[in-house]
Protein backbone atom coordinates (compact mmCIF):
# COMPACT_ATOMS: atom_id res chain seq x y z
CA UNK A 1 0.00 0.00 0.00
CA UNK A 2 1.35 3.17 -0.94
CA UNK A 3 1.97 5.32 1.77
CA UNK A 4 -0.09 8.41 2.38
CA UNK A 5 2.61 11.11 1.95
CA UNK A 6 3.57 9.93 -1.12
CA UNK A 7 -0.05 9.88 -2.41
CA UNK A 8 -0.44 13.55 -1.64
CA UNK A 9 2.86 14.10 -3.38
CA UNK A 10 1.37 12.62 -6.50
CA UNK A 11 -1.95 13.98 -6.18
CA UNK A 12 -0.35 17.84 -6.23
CA UNK A 13 2.09 17.21 -8.52
CA UNK A 14 -0.71 15.84 -11.01
CA UNK A 15 -2.90 18.89 -9.81
CA UNK A 16 0.51 21.09 -10.69
CA UNK A 17 0.96 20.06 -14.30
CA UNK A 18 -2.47 20.27 -14.58
CA UNK A 19 -2.73 23.39 -14.04
CA UNK A 20 0.56 24.29 -15.83
CA UNK A 21 -0.87 23.40 -19.15
CA UNK A 22 -4.11 25.35 -18.57
CA UNK A 23 -1.78 27.77 -18.18
CA UNK A 24 -0.32 27.36 -21.48
CA UNK A 25 -3.01 26.67 -23.55
CA UNK A 26 -4.54 30.04 -21.94
CA UNK A 27 -1.64 32.10 -22.97
CA UNK A 28 -1.49 30.33 -26.44
CA UNK A 29 -5.05 31.29 -26.75
CA UNK A 30 -4.64 34.95 -26.46
CA UNK A 31 -1.19 34.99 -28.01
CA UNK A 32 -3.53 33.50 -31.20
CA UNK A 33 -6.24 36.04 -30.82
CA UNK A 34 -3.68 39.04 -30.38
CA UNK A 35 -1.71 37.75 -34.09
CA UNK A 36 -4.68 39.37 -35.63
CA UNK A 37 -3.87 42.43 -34.48
CA UNK A 38 -2.90 44.84 -37.32
CA UNK A 39 -3.81 41.76 -39.56
CA UNK A 40 -8.10 42.22 -39.62
CA UNK A 41 -8.37 45.98 -40.28
CA UNK A 42 -11.95 45.99 -40.91
CA UNK A 43 -15.83 44.46 -39.77
CA UNK A 44 -17.43 42.61 -42.35
CA UNK A 45 -20.09 41.03 -41.32
CA UNK A 46 -21.90 40.05 -44.98
CA UNK A 47 -22.97 36.12 -45.75
CA UNK A 48 -20.11 34.05 -47.45
CA UNK A 49 -20.18 30.72 -48.85
CA UNK A 50 -16.61 29.03 -46.93
CA UNK A 51 -15.30 26.20 -47.48
CA UNK A 52 -16.43 23.10 -45.14
CA UNK A 53 -14.54 22.36 -42.93
CA UNK A 54 -11.35 25.00 -41.90
CA UNK A 55 -13.73 27.46 -43.43
CA UNK A 56 -12.92 31.61 -43.20
CA UNK A 57 -13.50 35.00 -44.96
CA UNK A 58 -10.17 36.95 -45.74
CA UNK A 59 -8.56 37.16 -43.08
CA UNK A 60 -8.33 40.80 -43.47
CA UNK A 61 -12.11 41.26 -42.38
CA UNK A 62 -14.54 39.57 -40.52
CA UNK A 63 -16.67 40.13 -37.12
CA UNK A 64 -16.33 39.46 -33.47
CA UNK A 65 -16.85 35.73 -34.14
CA UNK A 66 -13.75 35.49 -36.39
CA UNK A 67 -11.69 36.50 -33.59
CA UNK A 68 -12.63 33.59 -31.24
CA UNK A 69 -13.43 31.24 -34.09
CA UNK A 70 -9.43 32.10 -35.13
CA UNK A 71 -7.77 32.09 -31.84
CA UNK A 72 -9.01 28.72 -31.60
CA UNK A 73 -8.26 26.92 -34.77
CA UNK A 74 -4.54 28.71 -34.41
CA UNK A 75 -3.90 27.99 -30.69
CA UNK A 76 -5.83 24.43 -30.14
CA UNK A 77 -6.64 23.53 -33.78
CA UNK A 78 -10.36 23.45 -33.11
CA UNK A 79 -12.48 23.89 -36.51
CA UNK A 80 -15.71 25.90 -34.74
CA UNK A 81 -16.92 25.76 -38.10
CA UNK A 82 -17.02 21.95 -37.98
CA UNK A 83 -17.65 21.65 -34.44
CA UNK A 84 -20.97 23.95 -34.44
CA UNK A 85 -22.02 22.88 -37.38
CA UNK A 86 -22.25 19.23 -36.31
CA UNK A 87 -23.56 20.08 -32.96
CA UNK A 88 -26.27 21.46 -34.69
CA UNK A 89 -26.94 19.03 -37.24
CA UNK A 90 -27.69 16.64 -33.65
CA UNK A 91 -29.56 19.07 -31.40
CA UNK A 92 -31.19 21.63 -33.75
CA UNK A 93 -33.91 22.68 -31.56
CA UNK A 94 -31.06 23.61 -29.10
CA UNK A 95 -29.96 25.89 -31.07
CA UNK A 96 -31.58 30.16 -31.22
CA UNK A 97 -34.28 30.13 -34.28
CA UNK A 98 -33.20 34.13 -34.79
CA UNK A 99 -33.12 33.87 -38.34
CA UNK A 100 -35.98 31.70 -39.28
CA UNK A 101 -33.69 28.92 -40.73
CA UNK A 102 -35.06 25.21 -40.80
CA UNK A 103 -31.51 23.56 -41.14
CA UNK A 104 -27.79 24.25 -40.35
CA UNK A 105 -25.87 26.73 -42.12
CA UNK A 106 -22.20 25.57 -42.48
CA UNK A 107 -21.51 28.94 -44.04
CA UNK A 108 -22.90 31.13 -41.05
CA UNK A 109 -23.24 29.39 -37.94
CA UNK A 110 -20.49 29.67 -35.96
CA UNK A 111 -20.20 32.95 -36.70
CA UNK A 112 -23.13 34.32 -34.65
CA UNK A 113 -22.69 35.06 -31.14
CA UNK A 114 -25.88 33.41 -29.88
CA UNK A 115 -24.87 29.86 -31.63
CA UNK A 116 -21.10 30.27 -30.18
CA UNK A 117 -22.86 30.74 -26.79
CA UNK A 118 -25.33 27.89 -26.93
CA UNK A 119 -22.55 25.59 -28.30
CA UNK A 120 -20.20 26.39 -25.25
CA UNK A 121 -22.89 25.92 -22.70
CA UNK A 122 -23.81 22.78 -24.12
CA UNK A 123 -20.23 21.86 -23.61
CA UNK A 124 -20.17 22.83 -20.10
CA UNK A 125 -17.83 25.78 -20.89
CA UNK A 126 -20.06 28.47 -18.90
CA UNK A 127 -19.00 29.55 -15.68
CA UNK A 128 -21.16 32.41 -13.54
CA UNK A 129 -21.03 36.16 -14.84
CA UNK A 130 -19.36 38.68 -12.60
CA UNK A 131 -19.09 41.94 -12.15
CA UNK A 132 -15.24 41.73 -10.47
CA UNK A 133 -12.14 41.91 -12.60
CA UNK A 134 -10.38 38.96 -10.61
CA UNK A 135 -13.21 36.65 -11.69
CA UNK A 136 -11.68 36.48 -15.39
CA UNK A 137 -8.55 35.04 -16.34
CA UNK A 138 -6.55 34.90 -19.45
CA UNK A 139 -8.16 32.83 -22.62
CA UNK A 140 -11.84 33.58 -21.01
CA UNK A 141 -14.58 34.07 -24.02
CA UNK A 142 -17.15 37.06 -22.69
CA UNK A 143 -20.10 37.87 -24.36
CA UNK A 144 -22.18 41.21 -24.24
CA UNK A 145 -24.92 43.38 -25.65
CA UNK A 146 -23.80 46.23 -27.33
CA UNK A 147 -26.76 48.74 -27.31
CA UNK A 148 -29.33 48.51 -28.02
CA UNK A 149 -29.05 45.01 -29.27
CA UNK A 150 -25.93 44.15 -30.84
CA UNK A 151 -24.57 40.48 -29.58
CA UNK A 152 -20.71 40.40 -29.40
CA UNK A 153 -18.17 38.28 -28.38
CA UNK A 154 -14.26 38.84 -26.95
CA UNK A 155 -11.41 37.15 -25.10
CA UNK A 156 -9.58 38.08 -22.02
CA UNK A 157 -6.08 39.20 -22.61
CA UNK A 158 -3.13 38.80 -20.23
CA UNK A 159 -2.79 41.92 -19.93
CA UNK A 160 -4.48 44.31 -17.48
CA UNK A 161 -5.01 47.96 -16.41
CA UNK A 162 -3.35 49.92 -13.60
CA UNK A 163 -6.39 49.30 -11.97
CA UNK A 164 -6.40 45.66 -12.30
CA UNK A 165 -9.03 44.93 -15.02
CA UNK A 166 -8.07 42.63 -17.61
CA UNK A 167 -7.99 43.77 -21.40
CA UNK A 168 -9.90 42.08 -23.98
CA UNK A 169 -8.98 41.02 -27.70
CA UNK A 170 -12.09 42.05 -29.90
CA UNK A 171 -13.09 43.12 -33.18
CA UNK A 172 -16.29 45.81 -32.07
CA UNK A 173 -15.85 47.58 -35.74
CA UNK A 174 -12.08 48.42 -36.85
CA UNK A 175 -10.68 45.41 -37.00
CA UNK A 176 -8.77 43.11 -33.98
CA UNK A 177 -8.43 45.66 -31.22
CA UNK A 178 -7.06 44.92 -27.78
CA UNK A 179 -8.48 47.22 -25.25
CA UNK A 180 -10.02 48.38 -21.84
CA UNK A 181 -13.84 47.19 -22.44
CA UNK A 182 -14.40 44.46 -20.44
CA UNK A 183 -17.13 45.67 -18.44
CA UNK A 184 -18.45 48.77 -21.07
CA UNK A 185 -21.42 46.50 -21.80
CA UNK A 186 -23.64 44.08 -20.19
CA UNK A 187 -22.04 41.16 -19.96
CA UNK A 188 -24.34 37.84 -21.08
CA UNK A 189 -21.97 35.14 -20.76
CA UNK A 190 -18.36 33.92 -19.43
CA UNK A 191 -17.02 31.01 -21.28
CA UNK A 192 -13.72 29.05 -19.74
CA UNK A 193 -12.87 26.53 -22.41
CA UNK A 194 -10.67 23.48 -22.03
CA UNK A 195 -8.40 22.26 -24.92
CA UNK A 196 -8.83 19.23 -23.66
Amino acid sequence: MMPYLALITILFATTLCQLDAEETDARLLVQAARSQIGVTLRYDGSYQTLEYPQGDVPIESGVCTDVVIRALRKAWKWDLQKRVHEDMKAHFSAYPKNWNLKRPDKNIDHRRVPNLKTYFKRQAFQIPISSHAKDYQPGDIVSCIVPPHLPHIMIVSDKKTREGTPLVIHNIGLGTQEEDRLFDFKITGHYRLSSQ
